[in-house]
């Protein structure tokens, strides 16, 4: 009886199991179709006064809805439950619950393709609404091999030069080789700006501050008050909202810490004090507070100055071709 069962189910189960396998394969295959909106898009909203960087990434989630991440001007990267998208007219919609603004109520999103580029209108929580225009982001692929160029300082310990201030209220000043920003004020830029490089820096924040060293401008490397925290992605040594480091490697508020970054192309290396905390991780898209959504393009080192005090000192740069 035991045999009989066995070969029984020795016949059937091959055939469920092709059965299974067809089913996975349709469901891959609807998967996989084209949809022209799938993708990541380097947002431009237009607000009175002045451009605000934005970025929209839109995926698979199986076989039937498509999902996402948004970044405004500020704040992190947010997930998108559900991007709704109308094949027939090219319209797509999503909403999303605030973050950081004060308001309860959503922000919301509405588009349509015109060509290869997405335009549309986007209501903040506080009611207001910006047109937008969307472009699709630059993959920033290179070549595995590259060469080193010759370190150069970026930072002479004795004044700003090469640096200029990106807001009305310069707070920076050199004291004894340390640039400093005792106070929330604007943030600081380089005058040059730059592609592929390795970045040397050496910062010192007090209990309970917070910083940043964006790279080309648009990508956040986190500073704060971490030491003996968890390393989410929004903490020190992370790429704000979308990278965490693999270690905490952080020191005790108000000594010294080294930032050694490397980034080619999207790919980025975070050493920390000496160990390697990020290798080669892709950043997907643009932060919140980038000074712009042109990917393609160099820009300057920025260092934030508006969350609180902070210190830098030893800052260098090596070009990478």
């Amino acid at each position: 009886m035991l045999l009989f069962f066995a070969a029984g189910l020795a016949g059937i189960l091959p055939a469920v199991g092709r059965a299974g396998i067809r089913n996975d394969r349709r469901t891959d295959r609807r998967a996989a179709e084209p949809v022209p909106i799938v993708g990541r898009w380097d947002i431009t909203v237009h607000t009175p006064g002045r451009d605000m960087p934005s970025w929209l990434e839109v995926i698979h989630s199986g076989g039937h809805t498509l999902v996402g991440r948004f970044v405004g001007g500020g704040g992190s990267a947010r997930p998108v439950s559900k991007v709704n998208f109308n094949p027939a007219d090219g319209k797509l919609s999503f909403s999303i619950p605030p973050q950081w603004e004060p308001q309860d109520k959503d922000l919301s999103v509405e588009g349509k393709l015109q060509g290869d580029s997405l335009v549309g209108t986007m209501t903040m929580p506080d009611g207001k609404e910006y047109s937008w225009v969307g472009i699709r982001a630059p993959m920033l692929k290179r070549p595995d091999a590259h060469t080193m160029g010759a370190a150069m300082r970026l930072f002479d310990g004795h004044d700003l030069a090469g640096w200029h201030p990106l807001g009305t209220k310069n707070q920076w000043v050199v004291e004894n080789g340390v640039l400093r920003s005792p106070a929330s004020g604007s943030n600081l830029a380089t005058d040059r700006v730059f592609t592929d490089f390795k970045l040397h820096i050496e910062f010192r924040v007090p209990k309970g501050s917070n910083s940043g060293v964006y790279l080309r401008g648009r990508y956040e490397v986190q500073i704060e008050d971490g030491e003996g925290e968890e390393p989410p992605n929004n903490q020190i040594s992370g790429v704000y909202g979308f990278l965490s480091p693999n270690a905490m490697a952080a020191k005790k508020p108000g000594e010294w810490q080294t930032y050694d970054i490397t980034l080619v192309g999207r790919l980025v290396t975070v050493v920390f004090n000496g160990r390697e905390v990020i290798c080669r991780q892709e950043i997907p898209g643009i932060t919140g507070g980038a000074l712009d959504s042109r990917e393609g393009e160099p820009g300057p080192i920025y260092l934030q100055g508006d969350h609180g005090p902070i210190e830098f000192r030893n800052i260098s740069i090596t070009m990478i071709k």
